[in-house]
C-alpha cells in the first residue's frame, strides 16, 4: 500500500498521524508552516524538527505525488507548461503564466476529462481518474517553488486545466482551503477562480456555501443547439437551467460571475452571436472573457481574427456587457489545456 501524500492532509489529519506517531501537538504548525509557508520539499530540510521525527516522516509519508517529466517555455518567456506524472503514472499538467506583475497558475483537478468538449484537447483524450486534494496542492507548491528561486510569489490560482473540477467538487476546494489557510500558504480566497462548464447542481452547491472563491463559466454558445454541438453537458444541463443558476449565484452571493468564450472562427464570433450573449446574460453582475480558440488536431475549428474578436467584444461591451479580450498564452508550446499530456497519453498507448 502506497505511504500517504503529506498534501493530501489537512491540519486535523496531520494532527492525528502525529498523534499516531506520539509526537507533540505543537510539531503540527512546525510542519504546516514548514510546507506552506516556507516551501520545504522533503524532511531533511527542516531545522526544527528532531532527527527522529524527520527520519519517521520519510518513512511513513510521501512528498513527491507528483514527478515533473516535460518543460515547455514559450519564445517570450512569459508561459510555462510542465507535464507531470503521478505515482500510478497518470499525465497531468499544469501552467505558469506571466503578466506584468502578476503570476498566474491555471492547474488540473483531474487526469483526462469527461465532459467531451469537443474543442478541448482534455475531453478529446478521456477521463481516467480524480485528483487527490494533495496532488492538486502539489501543482501549486511546484511552481510556487521554482518562483521562490527568483523572489517571485504565486499571485492567482485559475483551476482551468485538465477536468472539471466540479466532478471532483470536495477535492478541489480542499485543496483551495489548504492553499487560503493563513497560517500556511495564505494566497486570498479572491485570488482563486474555479471554472465549470456548467454542472447546474454543483454550482447550486458552490452558490450556496457563499464562497469569496471566483466562479467561472465555460458558456462558448449562447443557444441550446450550438452549446450542445460544442459541449455535449448541455444536453443534460441546457441554458435554460444554467443561466438562473448562475443568476442565483449572483444575487446570492453578491459577487461578479466570469463567462468564458472561446472564439471560433465563423462558429460563434459573428456579431450576431454576440447580441445572443448579450441577450441572454441581461442585467447580469457579469464578466465576459473571449479568447480566440487554442487550436487542437482533433478539432477542425479555427481560432478567430483579432479583428472579429475585438468587433466581437465592441458589441458585447455597447451593449453594456463587460467584455475582456484574453490574450492567448503559449500557443508555440501548446498551452491549451490537456495538449501535452494527451501527446504523452497517445505516445505511452502506442508503445504499449
Amino acid at each position: 500500500m502506497p505511504k500517504p501524500l503529506i498534501y493530501d492532509l489537512d491540519r486535523e489529519g496531520l494532527k492525528n498521524l502525529l498523534a499516531e506517531w506520539k509526537q507533540p501537538a505543537f510539531r503540527v504548525n512546525q510542519i504546516w508552516e514548514g510546507i506552506y509557508r516556507n516551501l520545504k520539499s522533503a524532511p531533511e530540510e527542516w531545522s526544527n524538527l528532531p532527527v527522529v521525527l524527520k527520519k519517521i516522516m520519510a518513512e511513513k509519508t510521501e512528498f513527491s505525488g507528483i514527478i515533473p517529466v516535460d518543460r515547455l517555455e514559450s519564445s517570450d518567456r512569459m508561459t510555462i507548461k510542465t507535464l507531470f506524472k503521478t505515482r500510478d503514472g497518470q499525465a497531468i499538467e499544469a501552467v505558469l503564466m506571466k503578466y506584468d506583475e502578476r503570476r498566474t497558475l491555471c492547474i488540473s483537478t483531474q487526469a483526462g476529462c469527461a465532459m467531451g468538449c469537443v474543442f478541448c484537447a482534455t475531453g478529446q483524450m478521456g477521463f481516467f481518474r480524480n485528483l487527490t486534494s494533495g496532488e492538486i496542492v502539489e501543482q501549486v507548491l511546484y511552481f510556487a517553488r521554482e518562483l521562490k528561486k527568483v523572489g517571485e510569489t504565486v499571485t492567482n490560482i485559475v483551476i482551468m486545466g485538465m477536468g472539471e473540477p466540479f466532478i471532483n467538487y470536495d477535492n478541489t476546494l480542499d485543496a483551495i482551503d489548504r492553499l487560503n489557510d493563513p497560517r500556511g500558504f495564505g494566497l486570498g480566497a479572491r485570488r482563486f477562480t474555479i471554472s465549470t462548464v456548467g454542472l447546474v447542481p454543483k454550482i447550486q452547491e458552490f452558490t450556496k456555501e457563499k464562497r469569496q472563491v471566483n466562479l467561472a463559466v465555460s458558456l462558448h454558445a449562447a443557444n441550446d443547439e450550438l452549446r450542445s454541438k460544442l459541449l455535449p453537458i448541455n444536453r443534460q444541463y441546457p441554458l435554460s437551467e444554467l443561466i438562473p443558476a448562475c443568476r442565483d449565484y449572483v444575487e446570492t452571493t453578491g459577487r461578479r460571475i466570469t463567462f468564458e468564450w472561446a472564439l471560433i472562427d465563423n462558429v460563434n464570433d459573428r456579431l450576431e452571436d454576440a447580441r445572443e450573449l448579450a441577450g441572454l446574460v441581461n442585467g447580469m453582475i457579469c464578466h465576459v472573457n473571449v479568447i480566440p480558440l487554442n487550436p487542437t488536431t482533433k478539432f477542425s475549428g479555427n481560432a478567430t481574427s483579432l479583428e472579429r474578436a475585438q468587433a466581437f467584444s465592441n458589441e458585447l461591451n455597447s451593449a453594456g456587457v463587460p467584455c475582456t479580450i484574453r490574450l492567448r498564452r503559449g500557443i508555440d508550446i501548446q498551452a491549451g489545456c490537456g495538449q501535452l499530456a494527451g501527446k504523452h497519453h497517445e505516445a505511452s498507448s502506442n508503445s504499449a
